[in-house]
């Protein structure tokens, strides 16, 4: 057994357990970050397979998330625009493929002022909350008690105007059914990028990519900490009093520090023994959070060949299989790749099938957008973080009905001397890399002026 003594340790190895670190390291303070996984990322992983990059996990970033573009330019990693140009595919309830520019899908006149209206409505109201404590609203326990498909039912009759808003939060965000998170959820997530047009506009929300992948963040983090990052080191058991912590990992290596930052999704924390045990309101506030379902599907091929037909790559319809899909063709790359989404209940059905079947039927859906030769890539690869040990489940862990209105204002309390930073708890930034940076920034300033004086 082998034991270290630090100031903070530091459990998970992904940007936000990272971003903590250096920022404690910054501060004077000694650190040991222990990461279950054989790699640091967490949630972001970018690979190689047959000489193709992949970006299995985490990939954009937006004109707004402040906070990862500082760390991308203070680490020196640059960035390049998604491929937008062109015409985007749109398909309706009866399967008509449409082409259209814009953010407006190209459906029917009512439908189209619907979902107008719809999008301004839900402005309005999404600039009442505040991403930081959405709780604070004085409706937050009423918005908390309905569903996003109720509130979406009472909003419009029209049910494509209901299906297509309900796709920006629940299959493409949330990734769970529209009936299984509250309204309150629904706006948080909106008012996390700013507004609910910011997450309606593709050109907006997925604006960027970074050069050799969202991994390199976290790479180049980890390399600034040396030997204090530990790689295969799952924790089993936490010891804690108010006079420090031990963290025992399944190794057998104890580091003993005067604070822990727990840097892993949610559902996670109770994978670790504590002792004692965490407080009752703590047990029952991490049983009412759980994380979406979404497959991610990378098909890629010799030629971005949609782009000769004058098409983005951009494609959505919450009717196919593959409920949005875009050209995801890597900086400088002479292959085309086309990255699709398959999510919650579409997800669960396509893994009951075998693996050929369930890449003839993605494959099928995304043909619906660019044509037959979207069948036959030269390589295929499916994200199934809902599969993954350290994650299960993508993208973030979200509440269950009233319980972001009655856990939310202390999900990022410390117990003890313990402190919790994760995307799933940020508010702007919420279940992305930015948001992962801004709750490690604001745990390890809190940390280091407790410690520090």
């Amino acid at each position: 057994m082998t034991a270290i003594e630090r100031d903070v340790v530091i459990i998970g190895a992904g940007p936000s357990g990272l971003t903590a670190a250096n920022e404690l390291t910054k501060a004077g303070l000694t650190v040991a970050v222990l990461e279950a996984r054989d790699r640091v990322g967490g949630r972001t992983w970018t690979d190689h397979f047959d000489g193709h990059m992949i970006e299995i996990g985490g990939q954009w970033v937006s004109p707004d998330q402040d906070a990862l573009l500082d760390t991308l330019a203070e680490l020196g990693l640059e960035t390049y625009s998604r491929y937008r140009e062109g015409e985007n595919v749109y398909i309706d309830k009866d399967g008509e493929k449409r082409l259209f520019t814009g953010d407006i899908f190209p459906v029917k006149p009512e439908t189209e002022a619907e979902l107008i209206r719809l999008i301004d409505e839900l402005d309005v109201i999404v600039a009442e909350i505040d991403a930081e404590k959405p709780w604070a609203h004085p409706r937050a326990e009423e918005y908390d008690s309905i569903t996003f498909k109720h509130w979406l039912e009472e909003a419009t009759a029209d049910q494509e105007a209901r299906d297509n808003i309900s796709l920006y939060i629940g299959a493409a965000m949330i990734t769970k059914p529209d009936h299984a998170f509250s309204f309150l959820q629904a706006l948080l997530m909106a008012a996390s990028a700013g507004s609910f047009t910011h997450l309606v506009d593709a050109d907006f929300i997925l604006d960027k990519r970074v050069v050799g992948g969202m991994q390199g963040v976290s790479i180049a983090l980890a390399e600034r900490l040396g030997d204090d990052v530990h790689l295969g080191q799952p924790v089993r058991t936490l010891r804690w009093s108010e006079d420090g912590v031990v963290a025992i990992t399944a190794s057998g290596l104890e580091v003993h520090a005067k604070r822990a930052i727990l840097a892993v999704p949610p559902v996670l924390f109770s994978r670790i023994s504590y002792e004692p045990p965490l407080p009752r309101h703590q047990h029952q506030l991490h049983q009412h959070l759980s994380m979406g379902f979404v497959i991610k599907v990378h098909a890629v091929y010799e030629t971005p060949f949609w782009r000769e037909a004058g098409l983005s790559g951009t494609a959505f319809s919450p009717y196919e299989l593959s409920h949005e899909a875009y050209d995801n063709t890597n900086h400088d790359d002479p292959f085309g790749t086309l990255v699709g989404f398959v999510s919650d209940r579409n997800a669960d059905g396509v893994f009951e099938l075998s693996a050929e079947e369930r890449k003839a039927r993605i494959l099928e859906s995304l043909s619906h957008y660019y044509g037959e030769q979207a069948k036959n890539p030269v390589f295929y690869y499916e994200s199934d973080w809902g599969s993954e040990e350290w994650t299960r489940g993508a993208y973030a862990a979200s509440f269950d009905m009233g319980g972001l209105s009655r856990y939310g204002a202390d999900q990022r309390t410390p117990v003890g001397p313990i402190s919790f930073s994760c995307s799933d708890f940020a508010g702007a930034g919420y279940q992305h890399v930015d948001g992962a940076i801004r709750v490690g920034r604001e745990t390890a300033a809190a940390i280091a002026a407790e410690l520090k004086g």
